[in-house]
């Protein structure tokens, strides 16, 4: 076991006495868990403060989710999840690449407010600003004991790490595991190959195919394996989550889990040996080995806390499209009017299907079963709604994007948010600025692009004047925008308009953040020059 350090010695060295902080407060979670304490309370209802456990897929469409549409039959566990909580059909991310959203999920503010407006490099010295407070923080303020497991995305360098933002234990990868110190990142570029197949069953015959990837797996401070091997990865964590929840319960106090899945982002991977259909590709297979970590975490749940923990699965944003067979589907959320002008309208996009994804809410006995909501509801939601339920306060001089959506999860309300804005999260404009309003079922764009697509092709940037208004009722593929002219375009405008100047305003007027994009390569994490799979290019 190493301890983490970094390219440059002077790093290592302040990784040192931040590993010493740590250990001092006693956040490493094997054997050093707080003292057991009186069983939490919630204020408000005098009931005990619930478990909350958090999933987030990545890079998983809209149209992966059985429950979602029918023909999909590779997520049984997600979909027994559904037939027993509630469906959400009109969820959205917060942001439509990877660490916008789940700086959103933790913060519950969009980009324009915590900072985070696109991804963070391998050498990215910053992160999610330190003066924004996540719901681990809060949390653990309120009683809670916290763990991450997973994709990070937020920030490794220095204090940046999970440890150093609220998270008592961290088990996973600071990035995406296409990202790392090697001569050719993530082996990602379409197609990607698969590992050979012979009998039913997924061969990992050597390093062409994706067995090793380059990037570090922490567990706290510690660098536990680099390079990571994905064959294994999944299982590990979800052997960590079970044996998070299994220690949490039964240390008298209530618990946050927060799991980055790596599923479904390419490369793809599934622990050898799988058992698999002749025909069916390596996406699928991929899907169902991450239905099934999620099926033997809900199953821990159910054994060690079943009534009083809240499990809330939900995705980053949508599908990759730009890798070809090894993205997922957007459903009926085709984008068809970008589809016209060239690029792909799911992941990086505003289109429906960039940001629309799959979503459910489990708790027996308080989130009614089998119910689909149709709520307009946003990962920006969960962090208001935990601290809701955990008798806990927002954090103070800020302004939210997110909502309680208690009485939805409940079920004694369908109303969501009225309004949800969008922000570009690559495909056209300015990072994180707000170019497409939300409202009701009406969805106005003031700014429109494609992402890559899978034929290298990218849809123009354009700027509308007067927006493109479509009706998501009546064209849930955006494929027909509102005449201009039209008594429902007159009727629309005015207000989204309106809305968006509002929002703007008291952005600005907010306590803002900025978060430190600047590039070092002395904050890479260390990497094993004697690796093949982990080159660092020194020239």
């Amino acid at each position: 076991m190493v301890v983490a350090g970094y390219y440059s010695e002077s790093s290592c060295t302040t990784m040192g006495w931040l590993f010493l902080k740590v250990l001092l407060v006693g956040m490493t979670f094997s054997g050093l868990l707080c003292p057991l304490m009186d069983f939490s309370i919630n204020g408000k209802t005098g009931a005990p403060k619930p478990n909350i456990v958090i999933i987030l897929a990545d890079d998983m469409g809209w149209g992966d989710l059985g429950a979602n549409c029918g023909e999909t039959k590779d997520t049984t566990n997600l979909d027994k999840m559904a037939s027993e909580g509630m469906r959400f059909a009109d969820f959205h991310a917060a942001a439509s690449t990877c660490s916008p959203s789940r700086a959103s999920l933790l913060t519950g503010r969009l980009g324009l407010r915590n900072g985070v407006t696109h991804n963070f490099a391998v050498t990215s010295v910053g992160g999610l600003p330190l003066n924004e407070t996540t719901l681990a923080e809060v949390l653990r303020q309120a009683g809670y004991v916290t763990a991450m497991i997973g994709k990070w995305h937020l920030g490794h360098h220095g204090s940046y790490h999970p440890n150093f933002r609220g998270f008592d234990y961290f088990f996973g990868i600071p990035y995406s595991h296409d990202m790392g110190c090697t001569d050719t990142p993530g082996y990602n570029y379409p197609p990607c190959p698969a590992c050979p197949q012979s009998d039913g069953q997924w061969r990992n015959p050597g390093r062409d195919c994706y067995t090793d990837v380059a990037l570090p797996l922490y567990e706290n401070l510690n660098i536990v394996e680099q390079p990571v091997n994905l064959s294994s990865l999944a299982q590990k964590y979800a052997e960590k989550a079970v044996e998070f929840i299994g220690q949490a319960s039964t240390s008298g106090r209530p618990f946050l889990l927060y799991v980055g899945l790596a599923h479904m982002h390419v490369p793809l991977s599934v622990t050898p040996p799988l058992e698999k259909p002749r025909n069916q590709s390596l996406y699928h297979a991929s899907l169902r080995e991450m239905d099934s970590l999620v099926g033997q975490i809900k199953d821990k749940v159910d054994h060690m806390a079943k009534e009083n923990t809240l499990l809330w699965f939900t995705g980053d944003n949508g599908p990759w499209a730009q890798k070809c067979e090894l993205a997922g589907s957007m459903g009926p959320f085709y984008g068809l009017w970008q589809a016209r002008q060239g690029g792909s309208s799911a992941k990086q996009t505003t289109w429906e299907g960039g940001h629309r994804v799959p979503a459910l809410a489990y708790w027996p006995g308080r989130v009614p079963a089998n119910v689909t909501s149709t709520a307009l509801l946003s990962v920006l939601d969960i962090f208001p709604t935990a601290i809701a339920l955990a008798g806990a306060s927002l954090p103070p001089n800020r302004n939210f994007d997110g909502l309680d959506a208690s009485e939805v999860l409940f079920g004694r309300s369908q109303t969501g948010h009225r309004v949800l804005f969008h922000p570009n999260s690559g495909a056209a404009g300015e990072y994180g600025a707000l170019q497409t309003v939300r409202l009701d079922h009406h969805k106005a764009f003031y700014i429109t692009g494609g992402a890559k697509a899978c034929d290298g092709s990218t849809g123009p940037e354009q700027h509308h004047a007067f927006p493109l208004i479509f009706n998501l009722e009546d064209d849930a593929a955006e494929a027909v925008p509102l005449q201009r002219g039209s008594p429902e375009y007159r009727a629309v405008l005015p207000e989204v308009t309106q809305l968006l100047a509002e929002v703007l305003g008291d952005i600005a007027a907010d306590n803002s953040s900025r978060a430190d994009y600047a590039q070092d390569p002395s904050a890479t994490p260390c990497c094993d020059l004697y690796k093949i799979a982990c080159r660092c290019q020194t020239a």
